[in-house]
């Protein structure tokens, strides 16, 4: 039974990478893996990780590329794979452009799409975008839907597609999470950018966890970019000068969107063009407990969310492993897709308002006890066991379409 399973990002990797490995692992299915690369340098990283060997690599991604143009490409490279391939069914994670583009070309060809992660929600088509958009869409075209949780079953109900074909499974980033803790906890990785104080090395591993405070930042929703950014930035700004003692580390992504508001409001940096060349011309001190690096590598961020006394992120991935970690979460944005966590209490949405995160983010360091109760509440993303679930579903799936009742 032949299985391609088609991705772009390394949020995506990094969630089919258990499911690719379930499916490697078991003789009754040939696994054919397709990457879209619409993230390139990123997406090989977890790859590597996972020791993960693309069978088709369509290399798609382009500079200062245009959804238009990303879709236009992967919806025409994708055809051309599945032409070739002919897979009795593709598998696709989440809400990317490669997810519905993939989704779309397998339904030109009349080959069934499983989508991992189904059911996600929040109603506003507008936010995140186009995530949102994309994972309404391809629910309209999939045939089976694994969803993480009941409440992102009951959305699928809502929109009326059929019972038998909706399967919770748990999310799969949580199997992805225990692949890498054992990983991280044999081998602590060295984090670039990061002082010896704060690297997570073998020899004090333990110790590092505990001191010093150490409070993990990640950003990049579009629906952030402009004043979101700027008052996430000023928000952190102020925290660090509040508590001088913790140490704030910020893996800064790559899109000039979150970069410039960054570096220059908490790197004291502002880049020009001058003569045609770049020129960064420092206008404030940089606080010292405030830590930009590049961005890390699957492995190092899951050491540094380990390490974690605190979460501040606008990531939907993050959501859903941190909990299984113990680590409070303050989600940087109005909604989520992800609303069990909140209503379970092991993250809270304060969006990007810059007083009410400084509110909730001094809360959760200057009281160790309002962290503990967000740290024992149990993980309502799964066990670890989606992956193993998915595969048995395929399976009987299949075997179905060979020989039906």
């Amino acid at each position: 039974m032949k299985i391609s399973v088609i991705f772009g990002t390394r949020p995506e990797a990094i969630k089919l990478a258990p499911v690719i490995l379930a499916l490697a692992a078991d003789r009754a299915f040939q696994c054919h893996v397709c990457i879209t690369a619409q993230h390139r340098q990123m997406l090989d990283q977890v790859l590597e990780v996972f020791d993960i060997h693309p069978d088709a690599d369509l290399n798609l991604m382009q500079p200062n590329q245009t959804l238009g143009g990303l879709t236009a490409r992967v919806i025409e490279a994708v055809e051309g794979y599945l032409a070739a391939e002919q897979p009795d069914l593709v598998l696709v994670q989440g809400d990317t452009t490669s997810v519905f583009c993939a989704t779309l070309a397998a339904f030109y060809h009349k080959i069934p799409v499983g989508h991992v992660e189904a059911g996600l929600r929040t109603g506003n088509l507008e936010s995140p975008w186009p995530e949102e958009a994309n994972r309404v869409l391809t629910t309209r075209l999939a045939s089976l839907h694994f969803a993480p949780t009941d409440g992102n079953r009951q959305n699928l109900l809502q929109e009326r597609v059929p019972d038998e074909r909706i399967f919770v499974t748990g999310n799969t980033v949580i199997d992805a999470l225990f692949l890498a803790l054992e990983k991280v906890r044999q081998d602590p990785p060295h984090i670039p950018g990061l002082p010896d104080f704060l690297q997570p090395m073998a020899d004090n591993y333990q110790l590092s966890t505990l001191n010093p405070q150490l409070v993990l930042i990640t950003g990049h929703r579009r629906e952030n970019f402009g004043d979101g950014f700027e008052n996430i930035c000023r928000a952190i700004g102020e925290l660090a000068q509040r508590f001088p003692h913790t140490q704030f580390v910020y893996p800064v992504h790559l899109n000039p969107n979150v970069r410039e508001p960054v570096m220059r409001i908490l790197g004291g940096q502002n880049e020009s063009v001058v003569s045609g060349r770049l020129s960064v011309v420092r206008s404030a001190p940089l606080l010292p407990n405030i830590h930009l690096i590049e961005p890390l590598a699957y492995l190092p961020f899951v050491a540094l969310m380990e390490r974690a006394a605190l979460i501040l992120t606008d990531s939907g991935g993050v959501q859903e492993e941190a909990p299984s970690l113990g680590k409070p979460v303050l989600v940087l944005r109005e909604t989520t897709e992800r609303p069990e966590a909140v209503v379970a209490g092991t993250v809270k949405l304060v969006g990007t308002d810059k007083a009410k995160i400084v509110q909730e983010a001094t809360e959760l360091l200057s009281n160790a006890a309002s962290r503990e109760v967000m740290a024992r509440i149990m993980n309502p993303y799964g066990d670890g066991k989606a992956a193993p679930r998915i595969t048995e579903v395929c399976r009987a799936f299949l075997a179905q379409l060979r020989c039906p009742a």
